[in-house]
């Protein structure tokens, strides 16, 4: 692997202008092929889980599957108190006639009055799949603020899954245009405060937003074997930004401390190589850490996380590759200029008789802050470990109250206009609420004896006084398929909903349609989906964990023929992911900061944030292990003893890990502005976590461990045992007296 890196490096640092040229050729054919070819969405049959998905897919095979809907809603001109009735059935007609002329529309229900009769409601049906109505409902919404115009005398408003969802993809591409603007200047600052230099500042740069660009391309390819769910691209700049930067900062910042180190008596070719060999092999490994530890999440069995290994996986790989190929160009390039640079000045001081002083050379090694840190942790190594590792625990201890759940619609923001009409639609018509599905797959000549038993489930659903008291039944054309709709007045995420769920489950369906014998049945609608989704992960968690820690473990004992150090890494990376959760459960489960950070808390953690913390974590994490044991093990292969090793290879990469750990921070700290709060979680998360690691594991918990465990940490590694042994003997061996 060292080997490959040196080469590919070597060719390009040989080459530069054919590897730039090769690389953003590289970059247009990505875009070209993917923009091409198009993006493969996933459709409503991969979203489906557990019992509620397997409803849902019988519902499809017999053409009963949920349909978008938008609700058009008229009330008073003010929008409260009584309206003119006659005026609204007026307007209601007109939204009819205008709705059924809409190629987009599939059918129009009769106007439905509310219990107070202060509002008039139209269901429109939209042709096609709920997941595609949010791209068709334009149409609609135009001919309802005609409505409005024709009719200035009333309030009339559209809601439903298609404009909510229209709403709220706007709003989360503001956002993430937001953060942007936010996270690209203050990771250009860092840059610029760590290089001193705007050219190489703005390499990392230039680099992570190209291996994004190419990401988004192979996305696109790769969607065709993975449906993408509509998250990879937002996974792809949260990812891409961060590592596409640390790689090349950990390049960048091993070339100019080995030019420094040779004091210009290497070539800048030279350089590059003695970089390539080091940061690059190290950039490889930890690229393909991330790489192996994204994938784990294809184990959940769920097209979202699918999308997300996707994105991970295509963007971590592609940031590696131009780390090793345009990068070291680059380097070349700018070195070369530089020299030239020096060359000038040089002769220019000597032709005025002057003395040339020397140029500034960068600091190496770790800050005030985190030398003072590390001197701490040389001296007491026990007690630090003990400390940290007690802190770290504690940080951990909320997760024994985690409580995980889906995010409902009703926890959208209010802001949004059509947010806004459906919290009014539903305090007006509760019914609208949410909806239980019961779903029947059966002999086409049984089609009788099921409606019957479904009769009878209907009737003890509207004697649940937690139930609406209205239901719905419908069976397909080939009278295969029927599915009873009962109407739930409680939100998906209500303690009240579940319970009804339960009692449709366990006791209403077993009492009726589980009585007929070789019928197939499942219970699905909002609520199902709602409690099994969180069901799912929680079944899933402990195979993708113990796969992860596996591949860990795995991964570094490879890197560094050191199962003692695969160990470390596995404990070190559960520590932090820990720590990082129990954070999070405090701070958002527990409603802390709620006004710093503008949330209103839900009383849980969305059930994909702890997966994607963990997986994505262990991956980055590997980013700092790999970096900073790999600077150790060059000065223990060099002969340094163990302890000096330690504190040598940590205080050398301190610098380094700290300015990645700030851009990382950077970048997800930036998500915690975004209005939907499975996103402000997530950013929360991983913000939090790799600062833990950053700052607690990498310059207290691992030095102090290491220290303690001396050259236990390479066992059963033979090449560090014959170095070490090598530098014994030749200290033992007595001096020769001369003469």
């Amino acid at each position: 692997m060292k080997k490959l890196a040196v080469r590919v490096a070597r060719w390009s640092a040989g080459h530069p202008w054919r590897a730039i040229a090769g690389w953003f050729l590289f970059v247009a054919l990505c875009l070209g092929a993917g923009i091409s070819v198009g993006t493969n969405a996933a459709v409503a049959e991969d979203f489906g889980v557990g019992e509620a998905g397997r409803a849902e897919l019988m519902a499809i095979d017999g053409g009963l599957q949920q349909r978008p809907t938008e609700r058009v809603l008229i009330t008073a001109k003010s929008g409260a108190g009584p309206m003119d009735a006659a005026a609204a059935d007026a307007a209601a007609r007109d939204v009819a006639n205008r709705m059924k002329a809409l190629p987009e529309v599939l059918s129009v229900a009769e106007p439905v009055r509310s219990a107070d009769g202060r509002m008039l409601r139209v269901d429109v049906t939209m042709k096609g799949t709920e997941l595609l109505g949010k791209e068709h409902v334009d149409p609609l919404q135009a001919q309802t603020a005609k409505v409005q115009a024709a009719h200035p005398g009333l309030r009339v408003a559209e809601t439903g899954g298609p404009s909510i969802s229209e709403d709220v993809q706007g709003q989360r591409g503001d956002d993430l245009s937001r953060t942007e603007m936010i996270a690209l200047p203050i990771t250009l600052l860092t840059l610029l405060v760590v290089f001193r230099s705007a050219a190489m500042a703005t390499v990392p740069l230039l680099i992570a937003l190209s291996s994004i660009a190419a990401a988004v391309g192979l996305a696109m390819l790769a969607s065709h074997v993975f449906p993408d769910a509509g998250v990879g691209t937002n996974v792809i700049l949260l990812i891409g930004l961060a590592v596409g930067v640390d790689y090349a900062l950990f390049y960048l910042k091993r070339e100019r401390e080995e030019r420094a180190r040779s004091g210009g008596r290497l070539g800048t070719r030279a350089v590059v190589d003695i970089a390539a060999a080091t940061s690059g092999h190290a950039v490889v490994v930890s690229g393909l850490a991330v790489a192996a530890s994204s994938a784990t999440l294809y184990l959940a069995d769920d097209v979202i996380f699918s999308s997300i290994a996707t994105g991970a996986i295509v963007v971590t790989l592609v940031s590696v590759v131009a780390s090793l190929t345009v990068l070291p160009a680059l380097l070349v390039k700018l070195g070369v200029r530089a020299e030239r640079r020096e060359a000038r000045r040089a002769e220019r001081a000597a032709q005025a008789g002057k003395t040339l002083a020397p140029r500034k050379q960068p600091r190496s090694g770790a800050g005030r802050i985190t030398g003072a840190m590390l001197r701490g942790t040389s001296r007491r190594p026990a007690t630090t470990l003990v400390v940290a590792v007690l802190g770290m625990l504690v940080l951990a201890a909320p997760i024994t109250g985690l409580k995980l759940t889906d995010i409902g619609r009703e926890n959208y923001d209010r802001s949004l206009p059509a947010m806004a009409d459906w919290h009014r639609a539903n305090d007006a018509f509760p019914e609208l609420k949410s909806m239980h599905q019961v779903v029947v797959r059966a002999d086409p000549g049984r089609a009788a004896e099921v409606a019957g038993a479904l009769r009878d489930l209907e009737q003890r659903a509207k004697n649940d006084p937690l139930l609406a008291g209205k239901a719905e039944l419908r069976t397909s054309p080939d009278a295969r398929i029927s599915m009873l709709e009962i109407r739930d007045p409680h939100f998906v995420s209500a303690d009240a909903a579940h319970t009804s769920l339960d009692r449709i489950r366990h006791d209403y369906v077993p009492a009726t349609v589980g009585k007929l014998s070789g019928v197939d049945y499942a219970v699905t609608g909002d609520v199902a989906r709602f409690a099994d989704y969180p069901e799912h992960q929680k079944q899933k968690l402990p195979l993708i964990l113990g796969t992860l820690l596996l591949v860990t473990f795995a991964m570094t004992v490879w890197a560094f023929r050191s199962v003692v150090l695969g160990l470390i890494g596995v404990l070190l990376n559960l520590l932090s992911a820990g720590a990082a959760l129990g954070l999070l459960v405090l701070v958002f489960q527990g409603g802390w900061a709620e006004g710093l950070l503008d949330f209103d808390s839900i009383g849980s953690i969305g059930s994909r944030i702890p997966l994607f913390l963990f997986v994505i974590l262990f991956g980055l994490s590997m980013d700092y292990q790999v970096f900073v044991i790999s600077r150790i093990r060059e000065a223990a292969l060099r002969g340094v003893s163990p302890r000096q090793a330690v504190l040598d290879g940590i205080g050398s990469s301190a610098g380094v890990v700290t300015s990645a750990a700030f851009v990382m921070v950077t970048v997800f700290a930036s998500f915690i502005g975004l209005h939907l709060i499975e996103m402000k979680q997530l950013g929360f998360g991983l913000a939090v976590a790799v600062l833990l690691d950053a700052f607690v594991i990498r310059i207290l918990v691992l030095p102090a461990m290491l220290l303690l465990l001396g050259n236990r940490t390479w066992w059963p590694s033979r090449e560090m045992r014959r170095a070490q042994e090598h530098h014994t003997t030749a200290m033992a061996r007595p001096v020769e007296k001369v003469g």
